[in-house]
């Protein structure tokens, strides 16, 4: 039996981490501009320098699964935000910190990466899919930081009809994938935003997420609501 020492092992081991880093860049980016399933693993290899076009199975496997590699790369670094959001947030009773702890360590991530960058578009690409929706979501809601500030927002809440809550919950969430990647698309673009700084759309979306989920309830006769 041959025994490979440490150090080769561990320049294969470093070679193998920024192969990996190089597809999930170049995946990202593609993904992002052209719809994940209009891309191929070979379109995915050629950009990242590859010359195996089997390079994105080798090291992923499926489609899926390098989907997921990206969203678990950048959700990691989100939810280190949202926990020192929440350390300093206390047992707050208001809506509005609660939301803010939803909304500013996305943007702020965001904003580490410069520009051009892609992952909030690929957010939005990812979204319209429900088998790749899904990995996104689940990845997110198995983050303890994000299970604590959900509790928390859903304490500081007014009662609210079930449904009206789980309604509201999926309008958030495309206010903040759909607005994070317009804003991202538009300096990718040279277009002027609609906010001037990734801070400035999260104080747009602060706003826009609290009066939605503080807005009256319309009863099932329009012409009452369930707060008069």
């Amino acid at each position: 039996m041959v025994t490979v020492p440490s150090s080769i092992r561990s320049v294969r081991a470093e070679r193998s981490g920024a192969t990996r880093d190089l597809i999930l860049t170049a995946a990202e980016r593609l993904f992002a501009e052209h719809g994940v399933f209009a891309v191929s693993n070979r379109q995915v290899s050629e950009a990242a320098g590859q010359g195996n076009n089997f390079a994105v199975g080798y090291h992923f496997g499926t489609k899926a699964d390098l989907v997921r590699a990206i969203v678990r790369k950048h959700d990691e670094r989100i939810e280190r935000l949202r926990l020192r959001m929440l350390a300093k947030l206390g047992d707050s009773a208001e809506v509005r910190d609660w939301v803010a702890c939803l909304v500013r360590p996305v943007t702020e991530h965001l904003a580490t990466l410069g520009s051009p960058t892609w992952y909030a578009r690929f957010g939005a690409q990812v979204m319209t899919d429900p088998a790749l929706r899904a990995i996104m979501i689940d990845e997110a809601l198995s983050a303890p930081p994000l299970q604590e500030l959900l509790d928390g927002l859903n304490h500081s809440l007014p009662a609210l009809p079930f449904q009206v809550r789980l309604q509201r919950g999926e309008m958030a969430r495309h206010l903040i994938v759909h607005m994070c990647a317009d804003h991202e698309r538009a300096l990718a673009d040279g277009t002027p935003p609609a906010s001037t700084t990734w801070q400035e759309l999260a104080t747009g979306l602060i706003d826009a997420i609290v009066g939605l989920l503080l807005a009256p309830v319309t009863s099932a006769d329009p012409g009452t609501s369930s707060r008069e």
